[in-house]
């Protein structure tokens, strides 16, 4: 039994429903350490015939035995299989590959063997050697001459150690002294007990082998036997193995880098789009961060602020009142701490009980509550001096020590002015001496009896308040909490609060307890309106969040511009690659190898853009924040380890997508057309 057995061998192609043969009934048997030349002129079918026994052309009758296996051309992964193990091929225009070195050329079969990555370069070298290109191992084809591209083809034929070479017209492009020197390459190869199948039209080519067979008009006409064939041996080969993917990402940045100028423009266009991305949600998180620095200087974020839950419209004003956007989170003190007619309903309908606030102090995650009392119109007197005090407010949960930039929060006795309408009203340029003095509060109010009284008392300067913030606030002074009521208690005012500060033990738990305090009722009646500042936060940022994916979705219409680009980029590559493609195919790469390799190469692009837009991006935000540094010293635009995920994340989506087609477009090329291909 021969190694390789051809019977009945029909082949046609079709021109609309006309026929015309080309093979008509090919019978052959082929022996390892033969070197066969199959003889002809051009249209008698030589060319396809090596298709059908190189496992390409699979569109034909008969059969193809390979050592007493019938090859079945209908299984697609057998045929890539069958190339690996057993085919190596040579062709007369070489079918090099331009991008990758004379080494990297003869690795491409050598990276489908069991053979690790030093035994690879190993056996990549010698047979380069073999050949006599040892020296030009690191050049690209386009530096080579004909006879030494030849050469290349050839080694990279042995390089899987296959057990038949196919040369198509291996001399056709060469000189008389490179044909001479291809013939003896191949009749040695032949020596090692490999079968050698040669196509060729010149007789003096035929005349180098130990057998010729003349194709004439899709049959075989002779096939005459010049000299023995070769003794073969048992020597094991190499075993064959499935492309690894670390290959084709290697392949792809190979690629990648020898059309570098090229994809670095669509690397750049990719990295605008993904850039703005980026820019623009940093910006999103500084605004929102801004927000919170502002608000929680000014109160505390884990205070709710509570009054009596109250339906008329006057009431809804003294709600109003209550509320964080007037007080900085803290609940406004009854009528009888209001100045100037502040108050116009009566006690008993606004003041908080005792039983009520004991209900708010039950209630889960409440750590503290705490009454809360102000004072409007005050007159503060020093040095024979006055300043005017919109509001004095006792220190309470709601109060944060942000805002003192000088000593320390009121204690029995003592008050915090504010700098800007009081300390420096008081002394302008040494305003910070004040802390320690004495200085004399008072203001009018209704008392119990519902007569105009003026409480006055003396307090201590226990420090000095300042807003750094934009956003305005209420309460700038504090006193103790002690010393306003005894002052209040000393002129017959009432000291039952309408409005407290409950403090919750954790953020997280504010919204929920606030809910809770809502919904709070007595013999079915609502109790409390409370008002947390996290929900205003929360409001705020709504807003922010969508400005800032408007401006994120305006920059996405670049990213699909990006897309396009990478789409159309993928199929000029495809295009300009066909050729590269039928090659990789004819030495057993299988269509899943293909499509990885179009795809890796667009997620290297994807990569390297959102590796450019990161950085790209972190400059734009350290500029930034320099040039706004002026205006605030806080960072606004600030780009989280998030963001930069995120990117990647839509770098590598787009990539994939834009790649998929392309690559798929690819891998169904037909290797016999793609290898055909200018």
């Amino acid at each position: 039994m021969s190694y390789l057995e051809l019977r009945d061998i029909h082949k046609s192609y079709y021109l609309g429903k006309e026929e015309f043969p080309v093979l008509k009934g090919i019978d052959l048997n082929f022996d390892l350490g033969e070197f066969v030349s199959i003889l002809g002129e051009s249209g008698g079918g030589k060319s396809t015939l090596m298709n059908i026994i190189g496992g390409l052309d699979r569109q034909f009758q008969g059969s193809v035995t390979v050592n007493g296996k019938r090859l079945d051309h209908n299984d697609e992964k057998a045929l890539d299989t069958y190339r690996r193990d057993t085919i190596g091929y040579i062709y007369q225009a070489y079918n090099l590959i331009s991008h990758l070195s004379v080494i990297d050329n003869v690795l491409i079969p050598l990276d489908m063997t069991t053979l690790n990555k030093s035994e690879r370069e190993a056996r990549a070298m010698q047979l380069l050697e073999r050949v006599g290109l040892k020296e030009q191992a690191h050049k690209y084809p386009n530096q080579l001459s004909g006879g030494q591209k030849q050469r290349v083809a050839i080694a990279r034929a042995l390089a899987s150690d296959p057990k038949v070479i196919i040369a198509d017209e291996p001399t056709g492009a060469l000189d008389a002294q490179n044909t001479q020197e291809v013939l003896q390459i191949l009749d040695d190869i032949a020596a090692e007990g490999r079968l050698v199948i040669a196509v060729t039209h010149s007789q003096s080519v035929a005349d180098a082998g130990t057998r010729i067979v003349h194709l004439e008009d899709g049959q075989i006409d002779k096939d005459t036997k010049l000299r023995d064939a070769y003794a073969t041996d048992e020597t094991p080969r190499l075993k064959s193995k499935l492309l690894p993917a670390s290959v084709s990402y290697k392949t792809a940045y190979k690629h990648f880098k020898y059309n570098f100028w090229r994809n670095s423009l669509i690397v750049l266009g990719t990295a605008i789009g993904l850039f703005a991305v980026m820019l623009f949600s940093g910006l999103g998180n500084g605004i929102k961060g801004y927000i919170n620095k502002q608000v929680n200087d000014m109160v505390n974020p884990q205070v709710v602020s509570v009054s009596r839950y109250q339906k008329t419209s006057k009431s809804a004003a003294a709600d109003a009142q209550a509320a964080p956007s007037s007080s900085g989170g803290a609940s406004q003190a009854g009528p009888s701490a209001a100045a100037g007619g502040a108050a116009t309903t009566s006690t008993k309908k606004v003041s908080l009980t005792d039983k009520q606030i004991n209900k708010l102090k039950n209630l889960k995650h409440v750590d503290q509550v705490d009454k809360v009392y102000s004072a409007s119109g005050v007159t503060a007197k020093y040095s024979g001096k006055t300043a005017t005090i919109s509001t004095l407010q006792n220190w309470n949960a709601s109060a944060t020590t942000n805002t003192i930039k000088y000593g320390h929060k009121p204690k029995a006795g003592e008050v915090l002015i504010d700098k800007k309408s009081v300390a420096k009203t008081f002394s302008k340029n040494d305003y910070k001496s004040l802390i320690g003095k004495t200085i004399t509060l008072s203001y009018k109010t209704l008392n119990k009896d519902n007569k105009m009284v003026t409480v006055k008392f003396k307090a201590k300067v226990a420090g000095i308040t300042s807003t750094s913030n934009s956003m305005g606030m209420a309460f700038d002074n504090y006193v103790n909490t002690k010393t306003l009521t005894s002052a209040m208690k000393a002129n017959n005012v009432d000291t039952t609060a309408s409005g407290v500060a409950v403090s919750v033990d954790k953020l997280d738990n504010v919204n929920a307890t606030t809910k809770k305090m809502n919904q709070l009722k007595m013999n079915g009646k609502r109790l409390f309106t409370a008002t947390s500042v996290s929900s205003i936060i929360g409001t705020v940022q709504t807003y922010v969040d969508l400005a800032t994916n408007i401006l994120a979705a305006i920059a996405a219409i670049s990213l699909v511009v990006s897309a396009l680009m990478i789409i159309v980029t993928m199929y000029m590559s495809v295009s300009a690659r066909t050729k590269e493609i039928g090659i990789l195919r004819a030495l057993g790469e299988s269509k899943k190898d293909i499509r990885r390799l179009f795809i890796s190469e667009s997620l290297i692009i994807g990569v390297l853009s959102a590796t450019l837009a990161t950085v790209v991006a972190i400059g734009g935000e350290l500029l930034t924040n320099h040039l706004l540094a002026s205006i605030a010293n806080f960072a606004f635009v600030q780009i989280t380890i998030g963001n930069v995920v995120t990117v990647f994340v839509i770098a590598l989506v787009i990539s994939l997508l834009a790649a998929m087609l392309p690559a798929r477009s690819a891998a169904k090329l037909n290797p016999i057309d793609a290898l055909s291909a200018d």
